[in-house]
């Protein structure tokens, strides 16, 4: 999940003053028990809040809170179990029938429907709203006319959806897909109510969901409020009063303010502390696996970049990097260096392999000699881009330059290039505005091997950011999708991602644990398997 016209936040200002960032927020409960109000670290989304047109980790968290899709992962396993879903029919893979659960309805006390997800669904296709998820609803058939790779739209609607009752629809498919009700846990699946487009620049400014909390306030660069939703129908009701997300540009800053008591998670804890953390925290700090993997990207896009032979230059600098050393001394092992482009919360079973080998293997030699064969770093010296705010990105990246020069012999091949925000640097990048590497990070949407490697590296994908496209590629992942056997799938998949791996369409980095630290203030603090804090079961004592 990571990062087009991009809609202004600015019609979320709020009328209320809120406290500055970093500031008090540890006891801004007001009190303990089922009312107690939980702070944590936050960052300014990329986007306003549309489900359709959030694909970065920070919009993500406030989406898990405020909205329930037809699925929902299970906080401790990832399973897709069924949430509005009723039940989901086929017999062919490629024609569903939806039925959605009654009785649920969205804050503002309008039944959830199957037009509520039919037109939620109709909008984020269309071409006409520029919604980075679209390509998800690319299965589904009429989507090409809706979304045309070139000219305007032929249709308003999909051919494949149709409402057939008021709790019931149904979804036929351009090809088989037999893991299709798996990612309906997605946020771009969720329904949307129907102010959502009477008043949609009013629905922008306090958006309006059908999970455990509603949005009270926001202020961007400061902070947002969430707040119980006590009507809430679904089992997994909020344990606290609500939620303040506190948007921080130093996560530094952030552990400071947690030790303090000024604060009371932080789900991100900086590889600064991490020497540190144990002994501040003791077992109030959080160290689990997760689907997150990290890669460096190419602007394929940048003609320097995408010359025939060049896949011996990528190679070569997969081959300089020294990743057990970097995730040893920079990430105290809560890193594990990749092997795949997947995860391994797959498991085996899932698609998890070490497809890799040497290529992500360190050897100064060999990567010296692939460069050369390459034709060298563009210009001399590559720039790798980062957000400088959140993640600790100027460590690893400092330290990814310092093995690539030590390998290749010249303390100027590589340098970091730090861009300020997290909402700056996912501008840039989605407008193809880098013109080196630049890091990039997958947090998987649904556990999948399809979304570790469909939607980053398929033609045209929505967070295919470096434009990387291979035709073979594309063809066996349309293969894996349409087949039936789940194991013949993954199979088929791994064929696709041997082709990634061939022409290093990105670089593997590391594997990234879940890590997280919170105050003596709250209890019952999980991590799911995406890294997001599961905020509706936080208690505050």
């Amino acid at each position: 999940m990571r990062g087009a016209t991009h809609a202004k936040w600015a019609a979320l200002a709020t009328a209320v003053a809120l406290a500055a960032t970093a500031c008090g927020g540890g006891d801004s409960g007001g009190g303990g028990g089922a009312d107690g109000v939980v702070s944590s670290s936050w960052g300014d989304p990329q986007n306003p809040l549309e489900p359709a047109n959030t694909n970065e980790v920070q919009g993500g968290k406030v989406l898990s809170m405020i909205f329930r899709g037809l699925k929902q992962y299970d906080p401790k396993t990832g399973e897709a179990k069924d949430m509005l879903a009723e039940k989901i029919d086929t017999t062919d893979s490629t024609n569903f029938t939806v039925t959605v659960k009654d009785g649920w309805t969205f804050s503002n006390g309008e039944k959830v429907t199957a037009k509520s997800f039919v037109d939620a669904w109709n909008y984020g296709a269309h071409l006409k709203n520029n919604q980075k998820n679209a390509y998800f609803f690319g299965q589904i058939e009429g989507y090409d006319q809706v979304h045309p790779e070139k000219g305007e739209p032929t249709a308003e609607t999909m051919s494949g959806l149709k409402v057939t009752g008021d709790r019931t629809f149904t979804v036929k498919l351009t090809q088989k897909f037999s893991t299709w009700p798996v990612t309906l846990g997605y946020a771009a699946f969720a329904p949307l109510p129907r102010t959502f487009f009477s008043d949609h620049a009013g629905w922008l400014s306090k958006p309006v969901g059908n999970g455990p909390y509603t949005i009270d306030s926001y202020s961007k660069g400061s902070q947002m409020v969430l707040k119980k939703w006590d009507a809430y129908p679904g089992t997994d009701k909020a344990q606290n009063g609500g939620v303040t997300l506190k948007v921080y540009t130093d996560n530094n800053t952030a552990y400071t303010d947690l030790i303090a008591g000024n604060l009371d998670l932080v789900d991100d804890v900086p590889a600064a502390q991490l020497k540190n953390v144990e002994a501040d925290l003791g077992d109030r700090y959080i160290n689990v696996p997760a689907g997150i993997i990290q890669t460096l990207s190419f602007p394929f896009y940048d003609a320097n970049w995408n010359k025939p032979g060049q896949e011996k230059l990528r190679q070569g600098l997969s081959r300089a990097i020294d990743r057990k050393q970097i995730t040893e001394t920079i990430f105290q092992k809560t890193r594990t260096p990749a092997v795949d482009w997947t995860s391994p919360v797959l498991g085996e079973e899932g698609g998890f392999k070490d497809v890799c080998g040497d290529l992500c293997k360190y050897d100064a030699a060999e990567a010296k000699k692939l460069v050369a064969e390459g034709g060298g770093i563009p210009g001399g010296t590559m720039k790798i881009s980062y957000n400088a705010d959140t993640g600790s990105h100027k460590e690893w990246v400092d330290a990814v330059c310092n093995s690539i020069n030590r390998a290749l012999g010249n303390d100027r091949a590589c340098v970091g290039n730090p861009v300020g925000t997290f909402a700056d640097y996912r501008n840039q990048v989605t407008t193809q505005k880098l013109t080196g590497p630049f890091r990039a990070g997958w947090q998987m949407d649904y556990p999948l091997i399809q979304n570790f490697l469909q939607p980053l590296y398929y033609t045209n994908a929505s967070s295919n950011d470096g434009k990387w496209t291979n035709p073979e590629f594309d063809k066996l992942v349309n293969q894996a999708n349409a087949e039936a056997d789940t194991a013949k799938a993954v199979g088929i998949f791994q064929q696709a991602e041997e082709v990634l791996r061939d022409d290093m369409g990105a670089l593997p980095l590391w594997y990234q644990n879940g890590s997280a630290g919170y105050s003596e203030r709250v209890g019952n603090v999980t991590l799911n398997p995406f890294s997001v804090p599961v905020y509706d079961q936080i208690k505050v004592n």
